[in-house]
């Protein structure tokens, strides 16, 4: 018995259509105009798409650029004050006294300083019998230390700071050991 199944292929009449406009010359020259003038449109949008985006680029360097100018700009003028106090510290004649009145000077500064740092939203980590985090501190020394728990620690050698949620620098600390 013979395989009927190439007798039940349905007939596609856009087949003819297309089949059709092969066959016209005509017809073939206004779909091939057609898809030139479509291509054209499309290469076009492109362009314009890649150069609008390389112009959003340029402005959000530009804007990043002003905005780091700005606050860089906003911190020194904080700053400036401070340098000008250690200016005048050094021209400033100590007489008998001078070490302690050095130091008290300093002393003046850095609570300048340290205030400022506050008004930007920095903040000092805290660490002297804090148990050691290694996402805030950073252990540089490991001592067995009597009255105190294991992983506590019990000097800080250098002061570590956070602004806001982020961590600008770790605490190096001396850890107790059990």
């Amino acid at each position: 018995m013979a395989d009927n199944r190439t007798n039940n292929i349905e007939h596609d009449p856009l087949d003819d259509t297309a089949a059709a406009a092969l066959d016209s010359p005509a017809d073939t020259g206004d779909a091939t105009a057609e898809l030139e003038r479509e291509r054209d449109q499309l290469r076009d949008r492109l362009l314009r798409t890649a150069a609008e985006f390389d112009n959003y680029r340029k402005r959000t360097d530009r804007e990043r650029q002003t905005l780091s100018e700005t606050v860089t700009a906003g911190v020194v003028e904080d700053l400036l004050p401070l340098v000008d106090d250690l200016q005048r510290a050094l021209t400033a004649d100590a007489g008998p006294e001078g070490a302690e009145a050095y130091r008290r000077g300093v002393e003046l500064v850095l609570k300048q300083l340290d205030e400022l740092l506050r008004r930007r939203g920095v903040r000092p980590i805290e660490t002297l019998g804090a148990d050691f985090d290694p996402n805030y501190h950073q252990a540089v020394s490991y001592e067995p230390a009597e009255g105190h728990r294991e992983g506590e620690i019990i000097e800080e050698f250098r002061r570590g700071y956070t602004i806001g949620d982020r961590l600008l620098r770790p605490a190096m600390v001396k850890v107790a050991k059990g």
